[in-house]
């Protein structure tokens, strides 16, 4: 099944021209797909639309399925995606308890989301041991977790990562891909943005690249991982 189905996506800013540019993209249910591409390519910009923060100018956005091209963000965020903002933000002043539940806020059912909070901790063992810790008192490594955390505890079958390694050390990037993939098997629907592509074409099944808004190649991320314009352009060899 399609969890999302984006075809011939036109989006602007203002007067400012367009920044994605007939842009089509599917992920299926189970998957791990990568969007990757320089900065000004139009990445953060698809997942505003996607969200609905955006407005296309021309195209359809379908999740599961359903055309959602008029929909606020608050019912696309009902139907089941969740996302997850580049820079690790967090409510600062909130604890790192009090933040997992603000990603739960739609959610009444509190045995679940007792649960759920253990299936946060056991992914990310360093905040069971901080839960009454201010956000603001993290590390940077510690909030990019709250951040994704948070995400999960929406219980959303998709889930959008926007930067997730951005800012963090070598070993934190491994720690956080590595969870990726267990929330993948976890049974969740996974669109990562990652200026990294290195570990992006790790974890993703396959892969979308963005040049000036556009898609430009796309495929399976181990045949696109040997590809000499791949290779030159974002493994560095």
């Amino acid at each position: 099944m399609s969890a999302l189905e984006i075809m011939g996506l036109w989006v602007g800013y203002n007067k400012g021209g367009s920044v994605v540019k007939d842009v089509g993209i599917r992920i299926d249910e189970g998957e791990i797909v990568g969007v990757i591409g320089p900065n000004g390519a139009g990445k953060t910009t698809l997942l505003k639309t996607i969200c609905g923060v955006l407005h296309p100018s021309a195209g359809t956005v379908r999740i599961w399925n359903e055309d959602v091209h008029d929909e606020p963000s608050f019912r696309r965020t009902a139907r089941g995606v969740a996302m997850v903002p580049e820079g690790a933000r967090v409510f600062v002043d909130l604890t790192v308890q009090e933040n997992l539940l603000m990603g739960a806020y739609r959610r009444t059912d509190k045995t679940e989301i007792s649960e759920d909070l253990e299936v946060v901790f056991s992914l990310f063992p360093q905040l069971r041991d901080r839960t009454e810790a201010r956000a603001g008192g993290l590390s940077g490594g510690q909030r990019q977790m709250l951040a994704i955390g948070r995400g999960l505890m929406s219980r959303a079958p998709l889930v959008m990562l926007d930067e997730p390694s951005l800012g963090l050390a070598p070993l934190l990037v491994d720690e956080v891909f590595r969870t990726l993939l267990a929330i993948r098997d976890l049974g969740t629907t996974l669109l990562l943005v990652e200026q990294n592509a290195v570990k992006a074409f790790e974890v993703a099944d396959r892969v979308y690249v963005l040049a000036e808004g556009a898609v430009v190649m796309d495929g399976k991320a181990q045949d696109l991982a040997r590809d000499p314009y791949i290779v030159d352009s974002y493994f560095g060899l």
